[in-house]
């Protein structure tokens, strides 16, 4: 396995790891990004949803179809988030919660954009 595969791997597992728990604890994750959970379970759901399964079906489709262009889509995806983050960060006002969620999106994403394409 070369360093370019073990990069892949790591990107795909962090894609796994942290949308895992967005996806299996989103109290947890809702309390975390200050958000909290009302009568409806539809915050909850959508925690589970787009904070966390999304993020695991990418990383465990990146690995399974295991091409180049597949873990660039997976730093595709969390470019999105880092651009969605800094929105909130000008538009919404900086947090170092903020900034600390923004790095991390730009290092996954940056990471496997950088290699694969």
């Amino acid at each position: 396995m070369t360093l370019f595969d073990v990069s892949n791997l790591i990107f795909a597992l962090l894609s796994i790891g942290l949308g895992a728990i967005g996806w299996l604890a989103p109290r947890y994750v809702m309390g975390v990004l200050d958000t909290a959970p009302t009568k409806s379970s539809m915050g909850v759901s959508e925690v589970r949803a787009s904070a966390g399964a999304l993020f695991v079906g990418l990383g465990v489709g990146a690995v399974l179809v295991g091409t180049s262009d597949a873990y660039a889509i997976l730093g595709a995806a969390w470019m999105g988030a880092a651009v969605g983050r800094v929105t909130s960060i000008i538009l919404d006002g900086p947090t170092p919660k903020k900034w600390g969620f923004f790095i991390c999106e730009v290092v996954v994403g940056l990471g496997a954009l950088a290699i694969n394409l």
